[in-house]
């Protein structure tokens, strides 16, 4: 069956390792937008993180759709939102305060995609994250937020090793309850247990009218096996993590040689 929607990741899928477009991609993605297939950006990312890529590829209006938050919202690229789900106020004190007992540097993401820390020596992953976002970065404690004040998602970061060690605290401790997942080597991320990007993907795709067979997820990480999981076609870049590799059916080459062009020209047009 002819594919109409394809969901693309962003970092190290869509962007090179030098964080840009190549021209390949840019060249099949305009052609497949041409042709009547939605493209939808899907990332970790809230949208004014996505808005950059958007503008290039040409991408807008309300007929358009992205997935941020790793899933947590499904919006319009005009901002119109489709569905979205969150954590409470009783989670985000509960990540803070697992921050402050185990010394596990953290932020937390609202609506409008700015970032909260508690942690006054703020890591250097945070600042990276809202820099890559245009993110404001406010360094508040919970007790200085509203009593009703809720988030998006929560991230611990850091360095590869210490997320590595940390893992599987942060699961017992918020895994029950919510959705825990390892975004990247340097993300550790929660988010309501309603909310991955397959799920959101599926929700998408059914609003549409479309059927799974009709979709292709490109992706790299352990985060986009649910959207592999779902879509007819999965397309796992060659830098991808052999995890998500193991849930693809089609392995492309690398964000830096091409490997979205080469899965559009194989499998597309």
């Amino acid at each position: 069956m002819k594919i109409k929607l394809i969901v693309i990741d962003i970092d190290d899928t869509l962007l090179s390792s030098e964080g840009k477009i190549l021209p390949s991609t840019k060249t099949v993605l305009q052609k497949a937008l041409k042709q009547g297939v939605k493209i939808v950006l899907c990332s970790g990312r809230p949208l004014t993180g996505m808005r950059p890529f958007l503008d290039e590829l040409g991408i807008a209006g309300d007929e358009q759709y992205v997935i941020t938050y790793n899933g947590s919202v499904i919006e319009t690229v005009s901002g119109k939102v489709i569905a979205e789900t969150g954590l409470s106020n009783a989670v985000y004190r509960q990540i803070d305060t697992y921050s402050s007992l185990n010394g596990l540097p953290y932020n937390v993401l609202d609506r409008n995609g700015e970032i909260y820390t508690s942690n006054h020596d703020v890591n250097r992953i945070t600042v990276v994250q809202a820099w890559e976002n245009s993110a404001g970065l406010l360094i508040r404690k919970p007790s200085e937020m509203p009593a009703d004040f809720g988030i998006v998602k929560g991230v611990f970061v850091g360095e590869t090793e210490k997320l590595d060690q940390a893992q599987s605290g942060v699961q017992q401790e918020f895994g029950s309850e919510n959705y825990v997942v390892r975004a990247a080597d340097n993300f550790l991320e929660i988010m309501n247990a309603t909310a991955d990007k397959g799920k959101a993907l599926t929700k998408l795709t059914e609003t549409l009218g479309l059927d799974k067979s009709e979709v292709m997820a490109i992706g790299d990480e352990r985060n986009d096996i649910l959207m592999f999981d779902f879509a007819g076609q999965a397309v796992a870049m060659g830098n991808s993590s052999s995890a998500a590799k193991e849930h693809a059916s089609y392995l492309t080459a690398s964000n830096d040689n091409d490997g979205i062009a080469q899965a559009l020209n194989e499998l597309v047009f």
